[in-house]
């Protein structure tokens, strides 16, 4: 199943979805782009103050994978990786999904939460697109 997951990083990767490496995470976290926050399972002290540090005030989650800064580095094809930013919703919610299949006690909670989030946004994206239609009648002005 992690092997899963690991597939799951490097199409994100191909979609752009991810940034990679701490500055580069930590700025998408910083600028509010981030969805969640991932770290290797043995990243630093170092790494993880700093992503604590990104995700201060912001609402993303802080994921401890279940993966080394090798097996992630491999999987995302850079030379040494100890964290990754999702910036993609769907992309996150899927790659928790995927964790929780496999250890329910420990990402069960983060998926439940990204499932939620997910939801919410499409719904204000619907919500916002029938606000949009309303407004428009399809008729061209002329000016005569």
């Amino acid at each position: 199943m992690t092997d899963k997951a690991l597939k799951m990083l490097g199409l994100m990767r191909r979609a752009a979805a991810i940034e990679i490496g701490a500055d580069r995470s930590a700025d998408a976290a910083r600028a509010g782009k981030a969805r969640a926050l991932l770290l290797a399972a043995d990243a630093g002290e170092n790494a993880a103050k700093k992503a604590e540090y990104a995700l201060s005030g912001k609402n993303a989650l802080k994921l401890e994978l279940p993966f080394t800064r090798v097996e992630l580095s491999e999987a995302l094809g850079v030379g040494d990786c100890t964290m990754a930013a999702v910036t993609d919703i769907g992309f996150a919610e899927a790659l928790v999904k995927l964790l929780a299949d496999e250890d329910e006690q420990r990402y069960g909670e983060a998926a439940q939460e990204l499932k939620r989030r997910h939801e919410k946004m499409q719904r204000r994206k619907k919500e916002k697109g029938a606000k949009g239609q309303a407004k428009t009648t399809g008729k061209r002005r002329t000016n005569i």
